[in-house]
């Protein structure tokens, strides 16, 4: 099968949309599928090699074709847009679209069906309820407009009703967009993934106990979660991998720490090559995906550090939402506990301390549920429905 994927993303990108991107369809290549990523080009100089900064192996099947854009933030978008349009044109290019890039997917819906080939899209949420919710949830970001937010939500319906294939990344989101806007054939709920799962690496005898986390600091996050535990729980300490240098919840949540005078026992690594993450995950004993309960996390995330966390042999507490318990069973793969509480977290958090043989079950519980969600599954899965929609 011919796939095209299109992604306005700079390439290679530090943020999960990137990091799924290609691990997806490196996964599908590898299945035997020609892929092309169509992406923006790197913003580094010298250009980044994206497979080496992903830490994925070159595979004939992949090919990585970048659109010259240049200019303003508008400008670039449109210009990518122009591209990626008349790349996508002509059935007898490729066999399929694949996009998470609503506004694209909406754009190739336009253009007949005997002008192009059939497009499947990825929804991580619905666009407009996202940008409502993103002023109080992320740091400086903007308010939409009334307009603006009426147009995403059509977006949202048209591209519902009229693509070839549908996915999902949690059945809360399916569920959520049959409700609004009726039943549809071809979906599917092909949640995130990872690539392996490692061989568990000892905590050296004399470590202190270490409370983790990985990924993006914004609010809606919950990482302040993870600082007030390790204030709580005085002889523990905290490892926070990740903050983008370029948004300020790094130093937010470090002025935090020292606010709560715990920031001694706090270690921040900043941003890291998506390649070592799992490395430095194996230096926590407990993980913790601390998600208040947000429009977002309640129903429609699937979090790649949820996966990552379950391959890393450490037990994990997470907040208590439907989004999660897709994937986690409390007290079988991991402690749930009620989004949004720091007390519940920091109990949760004790409760492994103090007993490590729930910890250790726990932990092994997970690693062995982990393996439904590789990424070759997840391709496993997007190929099942791709063929329905070819069929």
């Amino acid at each position: 099968m011919r796939i095209l994927y299109l992604a306005d993303i700079r390439f290679p990108l530090e943020r999960a949309n990137g990091i799924q991107s290609t691990e997806t369809c490196h996964a599908l290549a590898s299945r035997g599928h020609a892929v092309t990523m169509v992406v923006r080009p790197d913003t580094v100089t010298p250009a980044r090699d994206p497979l080496a900064f992903y830490g994925l192996a070159p595979i004939v099947g992949l090919r990585i074709e970048q659109a010259a854009v240049a200019g303003p933030p508008a400008g670039r978008r449109a210009g990518y847009l122009t591209f990626a349009l008349g790349r996508a044109l002509g059935r007898a290019r490729q066999d399929l679209v694949f996009t998470r890039d609503l506004g694209l997917a909406s754009l190739l819906l336009r253009v007949p069906l005997a002008w192009r080939a059939p497009v499947v899209y990825e929804a991580h949420g619905l666009a407009a309820e996202t940008a409502a919710a993103l002023p109080d949830l992320v740091s400086g970001a903007p308010r939409a407009s009334a307009g603006k937010l009426q147009r995403l939500a059509a977006r949202d319906a048209r591209v519902w009703k009229t693509a070839g294939g549908y996915v999902t990344i949690t059945a809360g989101l399916k569920q959520e967009l049959e409700r609004r806007f009726g039943a549809r054939p071809r979906v599917a709920v092909v949640p995130d993934g990872v690539r392996t799962i490692a061989p568990v690496a000892p905590r050296a005898p004399d470590a202190p106990f270490t409370i983790g986390y990985a990924g993006h600091l914004y609010p809606w996050k919950g990482v302040d979660l993870v600082i007030e535990a390790v204030a709580a729980l005085e002889d523990t300490h905290g490892l926070i991998v990740g903050g983008h240098p370029q948004e300020p919840d790094l130093a937010r949540v470090k002025a935090f720490a020292e606010q709560l005078f715990c920031s001694g026992r706090v270690t921040f690594t900043g941003q890291l090559p998506p390649a070592d993450v799992a490395a430095r995950l194996q230096d926590s004993d407990v993980l913790v995906l601390p998600n208040p309960a947000s429009a977002i996390s309640r129903d429609f995330t699937s979090p790649l550090k949820l996966f990552e966390y379950m391959a890393a042999g450490r037990p994990i507490v997470a907040s208590d939402l439907p989004s999660f318990r897709e994937v986690l069973t409390d007290g079988r793969n991991a402690l749930l506990v009620e989004a949004g509480n720091p007390q519940a977290v920091t109990a949760g958090i004790r409760r492994i301390k103090d007993d490590p043989e729930l910890a250790e079950r726990l932990a092994r519980q997970a690693m062995e549920d982990v393996r439904e969600y590789t990424w070759a599954r997840r391709a496993e899965r997007l190929e099942a429905l791709f063929l329905e929609v070819l069929a």
